[in-house]
């Protein structure tokens, strides 16, 4: 396992195998976010964006939570939660930036994204979450929206992913109650893909990310932009972009290796090219 100082303890930076694991590290605030943190995390996921040796990117969170979003703590005793010395439109340019590049980018980068929620995703905690193309939750863990209980209306792109996800009814009553959705709840309801024993849940995260790590990386960033497409875009252009992937993806040396493999009936060897 190879850690890479990312310039602060608040986000912990690990690669092995194909696969980099960024760990949310402020236990004591339930890895509320700070400062340190989203500086870290964005400049973090630009890194893994554009390094070749990852495959895959896991986000996770030490102890016993995944992500509680803002420090609502830190809000109330500033008195201000959104615009410090900024003025307002500088603020909301700042953060617009901002969750392009940590939010969005989990989202739209060419490579699988998971997250691993050992405890409870609030607020832009479960945007994150949400951002990601998969998750894993310990059986323990909870999702809520939280924003309405601070009089937030909400950020990191929690509406959209959410409303994707489960529609647009099941979202307005999750984000206009903050009700607390457990594990199984998440998991029949779609929001999560695997509930698992806590003390399994990097082993079981790990299982996929080293599955999705050592797949056809070329044909996964193409899905992956197909399936994003297809969230909103009209379905001639979803079938015509299909088609330049595909014709692209049969002329890689992964998709020539995995024929040859699947006709001599022996397990693929993909090198991303």
């Amino acid at each position: 396992m190879e850690k890479i100082d990312t310039g602060t303890d608040h986000l912990i930076f690990e690669k092995e195998n194909g696969v980099a694991i960024l760990t949310m590290n402020r236990p004591e605030a339930r890895n509320a976010m700070s400062g340190e943190m989203n500086e870290a995390m964005r400049n973090v996921l630009a890194e893994v964006e554009l390094d070749p040796s990852v495959r895959c990117v896991v986000l996770t969170g030490a102890g016993k939570g995944f992500c509680a979003g803002g420090d609502v703590k830190g809000m109330a005793s500033s008195g201000d939660g959104t615009v410090g010395e900024n003025t307002i439109d500088a603020a909301i340019h700042r953060q617009r930036v901002h969750q392009r590049a940590t939010a969005g980018k989990l989202f739209k980068m060419p490579k699988p994204t998971i997250a691993a929620l050992p405890g409870a995703a609030a607020g832009a905690g479960l945007s994150y979450a949400l951002a990601c193309d998969l998750r894993v939750m310990a059986s323990n863990a909870i999702m809520t929206t939280a924003f309405a209980k601070v009089g937030f209306s909400g950020d990191y792109g929690g509406t959209y992913f959410m409303t994707q996800l489960i529609g647009s009814a099941k979202a307005r009553e999750l984000y206009f109650l903050s009700d607390r959705v457990t594990a199984e709840e998440a998991l029949d309801l779609g929001l999560t893909n695997w509930v698992c024993d806590p003390e399994n849940l990097m082993d079981k995260t790990m299982e996929i990310a080293n599955k999705l790590a050592n797949g056809p990386s070329v044909a996964y960033r193409y899905m992956k932009e197909n399936l994003n497409r297809a969230m909103n875009g009209e379905v001639d252009d979803c079938l015509d972009l299909e088609a330049t992937h595909h014709i692209h993806c049969g002329q890689t040396e992964d998709h020539r290796n995995a024929t040859k493999a699947f006709v001599e009936k022996k397990e693929p060897v993909f090198k991303g090219k």
